[in-house]
């Protein structure tokens, strides 16, 4: 069988992940003008008139919540080779396991973001339905139009409707999130499960590692000292094996994590982050890159002045004259102009253009040496996303990932603090806010000193 090009009038991009029953893609709406996420059956399951219904009954039950908390289905149809399909919201900013491969997140993140999934189940609840599956890979997030992150519930393949889930006689569920009631056949279950898969995932985000079974839960604070008691105490109790002991709803639980969310701040995590995926040492890679193909100049342009010499701000590009931006006249002391190779990030080798910018690039390769600088490379192929959240830089502090929107970019932008040379390092993956999937833009900001000017250089950025 040829592969697909398009289903329907959606024109496909790239596979967003596959499972045992579907394959989930990236795809372009002509008439939309915006980007969509379309479900398919898996030709080795369309002879499966039970799957089949499983499959298109996720369409329904996700239609039927209606609900802006959680993936909401646009269309249904069928291919030539009557496979099913769906098409549905695309959710730019990845999964809660995405944002947990840089290790637990600040207590507030963690907080606030357990809230709205919790909030997205008691939506479910409320039409009737119980998901049976919530874990981190199930929970989205979507950049709204202000900028800010929508927390989408998706993936109701296990879901089921409160009627028929009070006399279920099949397990279902995953390892760590799943309740006792739930992994007996015969158990019936209510809204409760959820909340006990809700307190998984909150778990997980506030420690950085999957609970233990039902009734062996080590307590949070064990691994993560740092946390208050009250906290600890509404995760526990979302874990109680006796669902009579956990918190009657999700609502009731999302309430509660809200009110610690607001409470006084937590003392900042004593730990270092796991080295996860591509060396710490990125920039020094993005250095030599750089260094190959051409020597540093003088930058010397000055575009604004505001008030005074640190308010001034310089203009720089690559020597295609493709990428521009503005950075503080300070750090646009050097320039090197000539490209990079993507490959440096994990993806498609080439050469494409980019640049580096900073006050002393003989300082950048190194995070124990202060320096002020922007890096900007464009990519044409690969998933600069996935690139960026793969990142960690030892010896620094992890501190959470933002939606970014403004300009003409919005993306992700990914934060650590504390870094050997007293400074800072952000990590941006950026798409047009227009809709389009290219071209696609990494901007490494390292900023000695407080302050973040990450936002207002994102903002400046021009491709043609």
């Amino acid at each position: 069988m040829h592969p697909l090009e398009r289903i329907g009038r959606h024109r496909l991009e790239r596979p967003l992940g596959s499972g045992a029953f579907a394959t989930v893609w990236l795809a372009h709406d002509p008439e939309l003008h915006a980007p969509v996420a379309v479900k398919v059956l898996a030709e080795n399951w369309a002879h499966r008139l039970d799957i089949r219904e499983r499959f298109l009954s996720e369409a329904r039950l996700l239609r039927q919540a209606g609900s802006s908390r959680v993936v909401q289905v646009y269309d249904i149809g069928e291919l030539p080779d009557g496979r099913p399909y769906f098409v549905m919201e695309y959710a730019d900013g990845g999964t809660l396991a995405d944002l947990l491969a840089g290790g637990a997140l600040p207590v507030r993140d963690a907080l606030a973001l357990t809230a709205e999934a919790a909030r997205g189940a008691a939506a479910l609840h409320e039409a009737g339905i119980v998901h049976r599956d919530i874990k981190p890979t199930n929970v989205l997030l979507h950049t709204a139009p202000d900028g800010t992150r929508r927390v989408l519930l998706a993936d109701l393949g296990l879901a089921k409707s409160l009627a028929q889930a009070s006399v279920l006689t099949l397990a279902a569920g995953s390892a760590g999130y799943q309740p006792p009631e739930q992994a007996e056949p015969g158990e019936g279950i209510d809204e409760r499960a959820d909340v006990y898969s809700l307190g998984a995932v909150g778990y997980e985000l506030l420690t950085g590692t999957v609970p233990g079974p039902p009734g062996k839960v080590v307590p949070p604070g064990r691994s993560r000292p740092e946390l208050g008691a009250d906290v600890a105490r509404a995760v526990l109790r979302a874990l109680e094996p006796d669902r009579t002991r956990r918190w009657p709803g999700a609502l009731a639980f999302a309430d509660e994590l809200d009110r610690l969310a607001a409470g006084p701040p937590a003392r900042p995590a004593r730990r270092l982050d796991r080295v996860r995926g591509r060396l710490g040492a990125l920039t020094l890679a993005l250095a030599a890159a750089l260094a190959a193909t051409a020597a540093a100049v003088t930058v010397t342009a000055v575009l604004h002045h505001r008030g005074g010499p640190a308010d001034d701000e310089v203009r720089v590009a690559d020597v295609t004259g493709r990428v521009t931006l503005r950075v503080p006249a300070g750090w646009g002391r050097e320039l090197r102009d000539s490209g990079w190779d993507p490959h440096t990030l994990g993806l498609t080798a080439g050469h494409e253009p980019g640049l580096v910018v900073a006050d002393d690039l003989a300082r950048w390769p190194d995070l124990r040496d202060a320096v002020d600088g922007v890096f900007v490379g464009v990519s044409a192929h690969g998933d600069v996303t996935a690139g960026v959240r793969a990142l960690t830089h030892s010896g620094c502090r992890y501190t959470g990932a933002r939606a970014f929107t403004g300009g003409a970019w919005h993306g992700v932008v990914r934060v650590w603090s504390g870094c050997p040379d007293g400074g800072s390092v952000t990590e941006s993956a950026l798409v047009p806010a227009g809709g389009s999937a290219r071209p696609q833009v990494y901007v490494q900001v390292r900023q000695h000193g407080a302050g973040d000017a990450t936002d207002g250089i994102l903002r400046s950025l021009r491709v043609a």
